[in-house]
């Protein structure tokens, strides 16, 4: 006789599984700049790439299961060279297709037994810094639209405080690259359990990640058409020189301020000196009116 299961609880044992799964992966990030939209993942393979194009001014990243998120980005491809093709390349949009990645993995949510252990970021680029957009897209089909910057895949939560501290609009690509080398390597949360040796094996390689260890990407925003653009070999290599030296020069700053500020503190505690002769009564003679 078959037993009952309510359908909260399915729903929550699915849920609970693919977070599980993604989690287990490595955190990937998706930021502006001033010059477009930059994606970084940590990725040693050239062949299985987490960051890809989807159409014109459009790119897709995914964290999780390679062969799951692989089969979504052809189907978005195809999905956008066919909306491309009968309507307007104008028509295809992050937003159409995050809203079709929606759709298409809440009904695999729903109806399979086994739900994809992936999470989607689809970026647009604009023609100025207003019109860019992220969205991310969870495993249950949930989207979100992301202003400024998104993290995604493994301990997203923790590596998106980390890069919330160090994002701000107009960043070059270099402080861009940096920030977002910066937050993949923060430390793990207290008392995460075994999120946290993952996270912690994030920071740790992430501190060491060479350009052969790096997928990394733009969308440029002043490329006419085909605004998707990979950054490998001596360039990223440059790239990754000049974003390390800037955050040690910072640090060194802020380290020198900050030993800076007790000596200040102490020098506008301490009143002046001063020449005029005192008046009033002293301590020791009491009220100053003499006694019989």
């Amino acid at each position: 006789m078959p037993f009952y299961v309510s359908p909260e609880q399915v729903m929550r044992d699915k849920a609970d599984y693919a977070r599980s799964r993604i989690a287990r992966g490595r955190s990937c990030v998706a930021l502006q700049y001033a010059g477009g939209i930059l994606m970084v993942a940590p990725n040693p393979s050239t062949a299985l790439h987490k960051i890809s194009e989807l159409y014109d001014r459009i790119a897709f990243a995914a964290g999780g299961r390679y062969n799951e998120y692989e089969a979504l980005r052809k189907a978005g491809v195809t999905y956008a060279d066919v909306t491309g093709y009968q309507f307007d390349r104008r028509d295809v949009t992050a937003r159409a297709l995050a809203n079709w990645y929606a759709q298409t993995l809440g009904g695999i949510f729903t109806d399979s037994n086994k739900p994809y252990e992936v999470e989607i970021v689809v970026a647009e680029v604009g023609v100025t810094p207003d019109n860019d957009q992220i969205y991310r897209i969870t495993f249950d089909g949930s989207v979100s639209d992301e202003p400024g910057f998104v993290a995604f895949g493994g301990q997203a939560d923790q590596v998106a405080a980390a890069l919330k501290e160090r994002f701000h609009d107009g960043m070059t690509l270099t402080e861009a690259l940096g920030a977002a080398l910066e937050a993949l390597a923060a430390p793990p949360a207290q008392g995460s359990g075994s999120g946290a040796s993952s996270a912690a094996g994030n920071g740790a390689q992430a501190l060491e990640l060479n350009a052969a260890q790096l997928e990394v990407a733009i969308l440029d925003r002043a490329r006419a058409h085909r605004t998707f653009r990979r950054l490998r070999g001596p360039r990223l290599e440059e790239l990754l020189a000049e974003s390390r030296a800037a955050t040690s020069s910072d640090a060194s700053a802020a380290a020198d301020s900050a030993s800076d500020a007790p000596a200040a503190q102490a020098a506008e505690a301490t009143p002046p000196a001063s020449d005029e002769p005192p008046t009033g009564p002293s301590s020791a003679s009491g009220d100053g009116i003499p006694k019989p």
